[in-house]
């Protein structure tokens, strides 16, 4: 839980706000209300909603909090933001990053996925070898895919 000191528009968690209760006031609480937190000219922050859409490279972040119908809730930006003269190179490089982070992660589920078909080709197999050995090959292919690594289509099993 966060809650808001209204004086000074500082937010604070609950136990560092218990310590600024305690420090400011003398005062030690067994309890957390909105009694309690409007006593001491505070209110308590309440989850806003997360921020939505965006691209592959952004995420929800929070971003201070702001008041909506009289009570405050936590505000969400989608980011990262990247700020100052390297800027355009800061992002480049975080996109870069990502690009490599999901490319591992679809070639991991990748070779798990061939080490899961393995037994497809061994000589007493009663699978469809032909089949297999293309739904294989396919697995292996989708690395030449258009929108790759962000956007794979999954060949299906035989």
């Amino acid at each position: 839980m966060q809650i808001r000191i209204r004086a000074t528009g500082q937010v604070l968690l609950q136990h560092e706000w218990e310590k600024w209760v305690a420090q400011t006031y003398a005062k030690s609480l067994s309890g957390i209300t909105e009694e309690a937190v409007n006593r001491f000219e505070s209110d308590i922050v309440f989850e806003g909603p997360q921020a939505t859409g965006g691209t592959v490279y952004q995420y929800s972040q929070q971003d201070g909090v702001e008041q909506l119908d009289g009570k405050w809730y936590t505000k969400y930006i989608l980011g990262p933001v990247f700020t100052g003269d390297t800027a355009a190179a800061d992002e480049a490089e975080y996109k870069a990053q990502k690009d490599v982070e999901q490319a591992t992660s679809v070639r991991a589920l990748r070779t798990q996925m061939l080490n899961d078909s393995d037994w497809t080709q061994i000589n007493d197999s009663s699978a469809d070898k032909t089949a297999w050995a293309t739904h294989r090959q396919a697995l292996r292919d989708i690395t030449t895919q258009t929108g790759f690594p962000w956007t794979i289509t999954w060949p299906t099993q035989p």
